[in-house]
Formats: C-alpha cells, structure tokens, sequence
C-alpha cells in the first residue's frame, strides 16, 4: 500500500516542480524549491530531492553541482522559443532593471558616504565638551596675556638690538677661531704618525661636537 501512495505522490511532486521551474525559468536548490512549493502542494522534502532527481535523470531538468549543494534548473531547449516581440519586451525589462540597479547603487553610495560623515561628526554632548574646553582655553590665554602687558620688565627695542649685535659679534669671533684652530690641526696632522683621534686625546682638545654644540647659522 505505501508503495502505491508514493507513486501518485511522486508523479505529483514532479509535475509541480517541473511546471514551478518552467514558469520561473532560474535555478532553485531543493530546499528552496520546497520552501517555495510546500505550503500551495503540501511537498514533503524527501519527495522534493526525490522527484527533482528523476527529473534530472530524465532529461526535463538540469542537474548543477556546486561543493556539496545541487541546483535545478529547466531544460532550456523544452521551453517555448520567444518570439522578437517578447524578446525586445525582455531587453527592455533588462534595460529599465539595469538603470534601476545603477540608481540605487548611486543612491547606496550616497547615503554610504552621508553615514560616514555622520559617523565621524561630533556629537551635541562632545561639541558642548569641545566649547567648553576652548572657552577654558581662551580665557586661560587672556589672563596670561594680561599678565604680560601689565609687567614692567619688557625687553625694549634697542635692548633687543644690543643682544642680537652681541650675538652677531660672538658668533663671528666664534666662527673665525674655529677656522683658525682647524687650519692649525690640519697642518700638524699632516706630520703626525698617528689618527686625529688619538692626538686629540693624547693633547686634551674638545671639539663642539663633543658637547653636543652647534655653531648658529650667519644671518
């Protein structure tokens, strides 16, 4: 008796997912094509896979493999043969999809790029923080500056000026002994039998470098 209750079953279960697969034309696993046909046909899974097997092996539907899952599809050279008219209606239908998906795709992009800027803005409680700290800021700024102006030990004009002479003249005079000294070494080096570095440890001398000092730029 079971056997002669899966036979009409079957044979149903296959004229239902052939005829489901044609209308739709697009590949669908077993499980999507049993989700999509249980409730109208009351499909059991097991007769899904079953049915969508035989099909295959029959040649009314195509059988893809991808890893582990399978895809069904109908035999393309069983449908019916579009005619010009319904085919320009298809390229028309794939034109109009084509420009809705470029505008929604812009539309994406565009709402993309404003959470973005959302995302990186401050706050209403971070920008009343960020007030605060400049105005903190400012006044710390001011109080200082008021300080200064209110002093009586401002460095004058001509004062400034007699510094930066004196600087001048130091750096000259720098500069010029410096040259002095090194020409001098350079003329007793070329006699003596051993390296700079030994003479200069051997007689005391202590360059700049080795302080760590460094001539200022001439103005």
């Amino acid at each position: 008796m079971s056997k002669g209750r899966d036979g009409p079953a079957a044979g149903g279960a296959a004229a239902a997912l052939l005829q489901y697969l044609r209308e739709q034309n697009r590949p669908y696993s077993a499980q999507d094509a049993f989700g999509n046909l249980q409730r109208e046909h009351g499909l059991g899974k097991a007769a899904v896979v079953k049915a969508l097997e035989q099909l295959a092996q029959q040649g009314r539907v195509r059988e893809k493999a991808y890893g582990k899952q399978k895809i069904y599809f109908a035999a393309q050279e069983q449908l019916p043969a579009a005619s010009d008219a319904e085919l320009r209606s298809l390229d028309e239908e794939i034109a109009a999809l084509s420009a809705k998906v470029q505008a929604l795709q812009q539309s994406c992009r565009q709402m993309e790029a404003e959470l973005k800027d959302l995302n990186s803005s401050m706050t209403n409680p971070e920008m009343a923080r960020e007030i605060e700290e400049l105005r903190t800021g400012c006044a710390g700024y001011m109080e200082k500056l008021e300080r200064i102006k209110s002093a009586t030990n401002h460095v004058t004009p001509e004062e400034k000026e007699k510094v930066c002479s004196e600087q001048k003249l130091y750096c000259k005079e720098w500069r010029k002994r410096k040259r002095m000294a090194t020409e001098l070494l350079d003329a007793i080096l070329e006699g003596y039998p051993k390296s700079k570095k030994q003479f200069f440890e051997e007689v005391g001398i202590e360059t700049d470098e080795d302080h760590n000092v460094t001539l200022p730029a001439a103005v």
